[in-house]
């Protein structure tokens, strides 16, 4: 029987020893975990069936139970690469056969066709967005870049917020006067700040302002959209708006005004669309004795631009960076965790298949529930130790040699019998 006991011992270290060398070997791979032999003994039941023998007649291998705790994170060059910190799993799709898999390893790549894969051509699944940027949580589909870049959006409001010098003098020439503001001669006017609009194909049209003191606590202001003047005619422009403030110059009234940005030709010849309506916002608006001062200005409308990259949020939104200076929301990465991870069925190239004994998975966006948030730019190690694993070796190595020793001594013993007289 100690023949048996010692052969299985030397089976189930060896099996330990290719467990202990597979950890090793990936010890450098990303989103590898580890795995540990785990045993159990035997015993021969009764032939009666009343019991079992109290002498084991060895051991074997009860399982390779994978050990999913948190690797650590390197940073990398690759705004696509993302690592997981704390629970979780990507959720992949082959793109071939449909199946779902799910991995801890986060370099990805963009492919021909603008998808999110890994090395092996596996696709990163996630929530999509409409062309506003707005994420549409719900059915998970595999995430694509919009390589066709982004659609150009006319200016519909302007923002100015800036402070009138209330010591400025008066420079409204009179009624009299024709015309009242000549925008090549600035003593007609006081101040004059410009900004660029666009139109409905993305062509920039320069918006300037002009602003004409005419009594204390009064401003005219006068507009000219690629020179051409929006109210009244070239030679003789009148005001889009008369600006009055309070006495202590705190408030502005009117707060907004409407405008509408006729046809025009660029510099370089080209010719502009109308832009009808477009909100012009003084809202926050002053009238102090302090020097003029523009102090924000914003328009909401932008040229077309392309994709020149994408960063991932801790919560997994894919924001997509364009030329034209704009962002948008591209999309959403979902992870998924189960309720077993240890019934998980590895697959090779970093990757596990679902099982019965794993459970459904349990999706949701990163750091929600008990999933881990994302770092992007970033790789998760492997979780293997190599100083304990080389221990676990030598450890194993000797359990190897003792278990050899106890065949050898059993020879011994039966040859001691067999050479009885």
């Amino acid at each position: 029987m100690s023949f048996q006991q010692g052969l299985s011992g030397l089976n189930v270290m060896s099996k330990n020893l290719d467990v202990i060398g597979n950890n090793i070997a990936n010890a450098n791979t990303v989103g590898a975990k580890s795995s540990r032999a785990e045993f159990a003994d035997l015993y021969a039941n009764a032939l009666s069936g009343a019991g079992s023998s109290p002498v084991g007649i060895g051991v074997q291998l009860a399982t390779v139970a994978q050990q999913f705790t948190q690797g650590n994170i390197t940073a990398t060059d690759n705004s696509l690469d993302v690592a997981i910190n704390g629970g979780g799993f990507f959720q992949l799709s082959d793109p071939t056969t449909g199946e779902a898999v799910y991995s801890r390893n986060g370099q990805f790549k963009l492919d021909k066709a603008g998808y999110v894969v890994n090395d092996q051509g596996q696709r990163l699944m996630g929530y999509g967005a409409d062309t506003n940027g707005n994420v549409i949580q719900g059915a998970t589909s595999a995430m694509k870049l919009p390589t066709s870049g982004i659609s150009p959006q006319a200016t519909s409001a302007v923002t100015n917020e800036f402070n009138l010098d209330s010591r400025e003098k008066v420079t409204d020439p009179g009624a009299s006067a024709s015309p009242r503001v000549n925008f090549t001669d600035s003593t007609t006017f006081n101040q004059a700040r410009s900004t660029t609009i666009y139109d409905a194909k993305g062509q920039p049209v320069s918006l300037s302002f002009y602003y004409q003191k005419t009594a204390d606590d009064t401003w005219n202001v006068y507009a000219t959209a690629n020179g051409k003047t929006l109210s009244g005619s070239d030679g003789d422009p009148t005001p889009i708006q008369t600006l009055t403030f309070s006495p202590d110059g705190a408030t502005v009234s009117p707060t907004s005004t409407t405008l509408s940005i006729p046809a025009s030709t660029n510099s370089d010849g080209s010719s502009t669309l109308a832009i009808d309506p477009v909100t012009w916002d003084i809202s926050g608006s002053t009238q102090y004795g302090s020097a003029f001062a523009l102090t924000n200005q914003t328009q909401d409308g932008f040229a077309p631009g392309q994709l020149t990259g994408v960063t991932i949020g801790d919560d997994g939104v894919l924001q997509a960076r364009y030329s034209n200076g704009q962002t948008k929301a591209a999309g959403q990465i979902e992870t998924a965790t189960f309720r077993n991870v240890q019934g998980l069925q590895p697959l090779g190239g970093n990757a596990w298949r679902m099982t019965s004994t794993s459970g459904e998975p349990i999706k949701g966006v990163p750091g929600s529930g008990n999933l881990g948030t994302l770092q992007s730019g970033a790789v998760e190690d492997s979780n293997v130790d190599l100083t304990g694993e080389l221990v676990n070796m030598i450890t194993a190595q000797r359990n190897y040699q003792a278990n050899a020793q106890t065949i050898k001594t059993m020879d011994q013993v039966m040859q001691t019998l067999v050479n009885l007289r």
